[in-house]
């Protein structure tokens, strides 16, 4: 087994650590495995990576989501600098609903977040000059686009840096009202 997956505390949400296997030239990490991540809940094809490069320390992008039935999992890698990755359970009968949670993800560390459907993602750089690979299992859609609002007091998510940088975009996203429905992907 290339990956050591941890359950963290929002049911179906997992940390992935991967082996590096190295030598005097350098070294070999596996970045995704169907049957290994299967086991990890990954149940469908790849269907879109993407690259993301973000310049300035305390920047943050999200909280990014698709609704169903474009709902998406989500493999999070930091290859490059450090982030403090959030997913936000937003499954309306999960019993974490609206609960976040956050990992630390760098290059050094070569972790992951496995992040299931129905979740919410952002996250805070660390540092300047961060690079993320992101493995969907869904193509982008812009019509099932969806956001929540990164300083929403209802989620109180404590960013560990001042933040530096927001897009108008995710600044834009609206805060959680009594009306907000979650998501269902069932």
């Amino acid at each position: 087994m290339r990956f050591t997956v941890t359950e963290l505390p929002l049911h179906g949400l997992k940390r992935i650590e991967r082996q590096r296997l190295g030598d005097c030239r350098g070294f070999l990490a596996r970045m995704f495995c169907a049957d290994e991540l299967a086991l990890a809940g990954w149940q469908k094809p790849i269907a879109q990576i993407n690259h993301t490069y973000t310049a300035k320390k305390g920047t943050v992008r999200g909280l990014h989501f698709q609704s169903p039935p474009h709902a998406e999992m989500k493999l999070v890698n930091c290859i490059r600098g450090e982030v403090w990755d959030v997913a936000v359970d937003l499954r309306v009968n999960s019993p974490t609903y609206l609960k976040w949670h956050a990992e630390a993800l760098s290059a050094e560390n070569n972790r992951a977040l496995l992040i299931p459907e129905g979740f919410a993602h952002g996250f805070q750089t660390l540092t300047d000059d961060v690079e993320l690979i992101y493995i969907h299992s869904q193509a982008y859609r812009a019509a099932a686009e969806a956001g929540l609002n990164c300083v929403d007091s209802r989620l109180a998510i404590a960013w560990p840096l001042a933040i530096t940088e927001l897009s108008e975009r995710d600044q834009a996203h609206p805060m959680i009202t009594v009306g907000f429905s979650g998501v269902n992907v069932e």
